[in-house]
């Protein structure tokens, strides 16, 4: 059965927006994190060291985890192609969960997904 993770709604037309060129990096594995992504437009390559874990595009989110968890960030995002993304702050995230708990159950829809799919690379 597909989820809607779609986070489309969040990249309407008056949101501020953060342009990465290819091959710029989003942030590092380490790196504090305050702010989560959705992205706009184009395609982010999430790694660790050298390995890719997996490829994102339009209306998907990343760096969540560490939002969540006040952790550094765990990984590398990477603009594969010219990107355009919507930050969402701590604040930001807090307030829609709050506010919508339609979009807490589809950030937990993505981390489970992502769980499951490290599952069957390392299982």
């Amino acid at each position: 059965m597909k989820h809607d993770t779609s986070f489309a709604l969040l990249t309407g037309n008056n949101v501020e927006t953060r342009l990465v060129k290819a091959g710029g990096t989003i942030f590092r594995q380490g790196e504090e994190a305050r702010e989560l992504f959705v992205i706009k437009s184009g395609e982010v390559r999430i790694q660790l060291d050298n390995r890719t874990l997996t490829e994102l595009r339009a209306d998907d989110i990343f760096g969540e985890m560490a939002l969540i968890d006040s952790e550094p960030r765990s990984a590398t995002a990477i603009a594969i192609s010219d990107v355009e993304l919507v930050p969402v702050s701590e604040k930001q995230f807090l307030f829609l969960v709050g506010q919508t708990p339609h979009f807490a159950l589809k950030v937990m829809r993505v981390l489970a997904q992502r769980l499951r799919a490290t599952n069957r690379t390392f299982g």
